[in-house]
Order: C-alpha cells, then structure tokens, then sequence
C-alpha cells in the first residue's frame, strides 16, 4: 500500500509543487514515487525522458481542479523510483504500471503520456484496452503510422543516448532543437536532478537500447497496423516539433478509421517536443476536453 512520506527524506531533494502529497507505492522489487493531487476519478500523466513526476506540476493541479485524482509516478529508471533489479526489456514499465494499477486499487484511468512512456501507454492500451478510459498521447506517432524518410530527423537524439556514458550531461536535451521556450537553467536542473543518482544514470541506455529500440522496430514493422486501438486516443503535436507537421502527419497517419475505433489529432502553436514544458495550459485543456468528450 501506498505511504506518505515527508520532502526531507528524499535524495536528491524533492522540488516544490504546492498541494502535493508524495507516497512510495512498494510492488515486488519496486518502490515506486508517485506526486498524487486531487480527488475523484483517476487520471495517469507519464513522463517523458529524461524528466520526472515534476513535469507535470504546472498541468496535474489544473486536472485536479476539475475533479480528478491526479497520479504522477516516476517510471523505473526516472525520478525517485528504486528498483532492486536494474535490468529492463521492452515491456518492464508496462508491468510496472499494472502492478502500480493493482497497488492503487485502479481499476480503469484516464492515461496521459509524453515521449517515452507514450510507448508503455500505447502497449496498455493495446493490450489492456479495459484499463484505460481515454488516452492522450503526446509527440509521439500513434503506433499504426506508415514511416517516411522524412522522419528520420527525428530520430537525431538517439545515438547519443544509446550510447550514453555514466556522468555524462543531458542539458543539451532541452536545447532549440527540442524546446519552443527556452528553459531557465533553473528548471533544467529541477528535470535533471535525479541523474546525479547512479542508478537512474546508468539506466539511460538499458532503457534505450531494451525497451526504445525494440518498440520502435515493432511499430516501423506495421505490428500495430495489424492489431485495433479500441481506446480513445488523442495524439497531440507542438507545430514546433519538426520534422512531424502537420501536413507530414496527415501523410504518416492516413485513414485512421481503419486502425482505431476514436482517434483525433491536435496541433499546438508554440510548442515544440517538450510541449508540457513549452504549453502546459493548453496541454491541460485539450486533455480535460478529451477525458470529458470521449469517456
């Protein structure tokens, strides 16, 4: 069962973000993290990489507000999780979030996710459509897209990170490249505080290269152009992400109807790959819009 636990007991310390209270969830070999605010039914932000829980503090209290119990757990290998096996294949954080569902006492959420964890996301709501109310998935294509070279910028970030070394800096992660607004050094050092722990460094290429890499080959191979997304999925952009347009996306993500029950597509201006970071305002309120419209 969950635990409250006070700010000054973790390592490195725990940011600020008024009205939350922080419980570690123990499951078998896991203590997980989770930022929890709210009341009433439940809705899951997973972060992105390499960002945690705090990611979210500007969106979950707006959620919260409107009548939700908000959970920001920090995934294996992110934030203040710890786990006693390092190891990771392409489906460990999927299991981790239904162990995380049962400890809870979840029987069904609404599913917010960014970057890498739109991977475990999308393998829930394929494989535990029950689990899910809505979805919303942000920068990253729905799994039944059709790759194009045009794509292949996208994918610069990769080899440095597969091949990170322990020690070395992620701050050139929220550069232009990938951010609209640029960040104060500030909050860049609140997203990367937790990679001073040698756990969560050195769990930068075994989440790379064992779950990323895998998951990625299986959505290029068409594998979920073969399966049905019966959740109702919103995927969001900032028209700042390049190289995925607009236009590009209409191209990439053709006929949707065929591959999903409820899809539908947005666009935010003035946001680029980190979007919750760039947008949280309207982060939030495409995502209240959709839980209410598509539940």
């Amino acid at each position: 069962m969950p635990t409250p636990t006070s700010t000054p007991t973790w390592s490195p310390p725990m940011p600020k973000a008024p009205g939350f209270e922080h419980l570690v969830v123990e499951t078998p070999g896991l203590r997980t993290h989770v930022a929890a605010i709210g009341a009433g039914e439940p809705v899951l932000l997973l972060h992105g990489f390499p960002e945690h829980w705090w990611q979210w503090h500007a969106i979950a209290p707006v959620i919260a507000a409107r009548g939700y119990r908000v959970l920001c757990p920090d995934l294996r290998g992110a934030g203040w999780t710890e786990a006693d096996d390092p190891r990771i294949d392409r489906e460990t954080r999927l299991r981790d979030l239904l162990a995380l569902y049962d400890a809870l006492d979840v029987e069904h959420a609404h599913l917010v996710s960014h970057d890498m964890s739109v991977l475990t996301a999308m393998q829930l709501t394929y494989d535990h459509p029950e689990r899910v109310r809505t979805a919303v998935q942000l920068s990253v294509w729905p799994g039944f897209f059709d790759f194009s070279p045009k794509l292949l910028p996208a994918f610069y970030h990769l080899p440095p990170l597969v091949w990170h070394r322990p020690g070395a800096s992620l701050r050139w992660t929220f550069s232009a490249r990938y951010a609209a607004c640029p960040m104060s050094e500030a909050v860049i050092d609140t997203h990367l505080a937790p990679m001073r722990r040698p756990d969560i460094d050195a769990a930068v290429r075994p989440l790379l290269r064992r779950m990323v890499l895998p998951e990625a080959a299986r959505m290029m191979r068409g594998v979920y152009q073969r399966r049905r997304l019966t959740a109702p999925t919103l995927v969001v952009f900032g028209r700042r992400d390049h190289p995925t347009t607009e236009e590009l996306m209409g191209r990439i993500c053709r006929d949707p109807e065929r591959y999903a029950d409820r899809v539908e597509f947005a666009y935010v201006d003035d946001a680029a790959h980190f979007i919750t970071d760039d947008a949280p305002d309207a982060v939030a309120g495409l995502s209240l819009d959709w839980f209410e419209r598509a539940a």
